[in-house]
């Protein structure tokens, strides 16, 4: 593997991690203990700020009025954004409007690219994604229920969604449906994606669901979505009808790529923390601090090597993504996503437990990292799921291979 950073990136990158020590960290506080709409004016000041230095959207395409970075690129940009969980918002490749960007682009017609893919780049509106529902294992989605039947000129919707991230508030959603009911369906080609004005009649978002205790508000919120006679025209069909699993695995890959890489920004944050809340904190006369303990010592370095072995697996698949094609790093990423999680949840913990009680509360960003990536585990598909697919690729490149004794 050889990648290089361009200069050009190393400024970008120079000047993402100025703007996030002076203008976006000094804001979490704020962020911690009010209601993420009520920062919605603050928060556009700083969106109009990253827009001026030409920063914004930085994996969007240009000729809409993003950056345009390669995955590379982008990779590192989403990892220095991951310093704090506004920093993705206010540069506007938050997901999950950067996955709903990417479908649009490859597969929505003229018209399409018009009304929702121009405005979600600009970031004058907002989208979300809704497949998982609360009746079947989001671990197996050809199990999928709801549905959407042609009448006409029009598709009716009637399912139930949940945890559409970023729901309340979004102008449409992109919704997954099983668009052939027939008893000889083909289970991976009964499903399409439909994009579904949130004003449409039938469309009711029921709730937004509390995590660990607090239910957010929106875009940082989780939405139940309930489709009740849902009438929308057949010409919102985002790409062919049939093809939502292939087109929700396109989607899939870059993406799982930008949240290890956010996920490397919160490491980075957590082991400043917790580095020099050990190095500062006294705890034994003579001004004898935590980093004077052997078990903390012990933990800064079992972490660092674990940051590193994450950070050089995402780049590696990143590169080998961008250079080879998504089927070449398909092996890569399916380690990829399990490996990285459970990274940043250990790094995390630790961090929290350097800090001790301050840890646990909200005078840090720490139990805001533990309570929200928690997560990181489940979504995109469950740690037991990656490693099952993971293990089937395992066995694919060793079998047959004889040893020399």
């Amino acid at each position: 593997m050889e990648f290089e950073i361009s200069d050009r990136m190393k400024t970008v990158l120079k000047m993402i991690d100025d703007f996030m020590i002076k203008e976006i960290v000094p804001l979490e506080p704020e962020f911690l203990n009010r209601e993420f709409k009520e920062m919605l004016p603050v928060l556009e000041e700083k969106r109009n700020m990253v827009k001026q230095m030409e920063l914004w959207a930085p994996n969007h395409p240009k000729e809409y009025g993003g950056m345009g970075l390669g995955l590379m690129e982008h990779a590192l940009v989403s990892e220095a954004l991951g310093y704090s969980p506004l920093g993705h918002y206010i540069f506007g490749c938050q997901a999950p409007d950067a996955g709903n960007v990417e479908l649009l682009y490859h597969y929505g017609t003229e018209d399409q690219k018009a009304q929702y893919l121009a405005p979600l780049v600009e970031g004058k509106i907002r989208s979300c994604f809704a497949m998982t529902e609360p009746e079947v294992a989001g671990s197996n989605p050809i199990m999928l229920q709801a549905t959407a039947e042609k009448d006409g000129d029009d598709y009716v919707i009637n399912g139930h969604k949940w945890f559409a991230s970023s729901a309340e508030g979004a102008a449409f959603a992109i919704a997954m449906l099983v668009t052939d009911t027939g008893p000889n369906a083909n289970p991976y080609l009964k499903a399409s994606m439909i994009i579904v004005p949130t004003d449409t009649p039938g469309f009711n978002l029921v709730r937004n669901i509390p995590v660990m205790g607090h239910r957010g508000s929106d875009y940082a919120s989780h939405g139940e979505i309930l489709f009740q006679n849902c009438r929308v025209p057949r010409t919102n069909l985002l790409g062919p009808e049939g093809h939502g699993f292939i087109m929700a695995q396109e989607r899939l890959g870059p993406g799982r790529i930008h949240h290890c890489m956010r996920w490397l920004g919160v490491c980075r944050r957590s082991m400043e923390l917790m580095i020099n809340f050990a190095l500062e904190r006294v705890i034994a006369p003579g001004n004898k601090t935590l980093s004077t303990r052997q078990i903390i010592q012990l933990w800064a370095a079992e972490c660092e090597a674990d940051v590193l072995a994450a950070r050089l697996m995402t780049l590696h698949a990143a590169w080998k993504a961008e250079k080879l094609g998504q089927k070449e790093a398909r092996y890569d990423i399916s380690f990829l996503k399990f490996f990285v999680a459970n990274v940043m949840q250990k790094v995390v913990d630790r961090a929290m437990q350097v800090h001790g009680g301050i840890g646990v509360s909200d005078y840090s960003i720490l139990s805001f990292f533990y309570r929200q990536e928690r997560a990181a585990r489940v979504y995109d598909g469950t740690d037991e799921i990656h490693k099952f697919a993971a293990s089937r690729r395992v066995f694919e490149k060793y079998k047959g291979r004889k040893t020399l004794w």
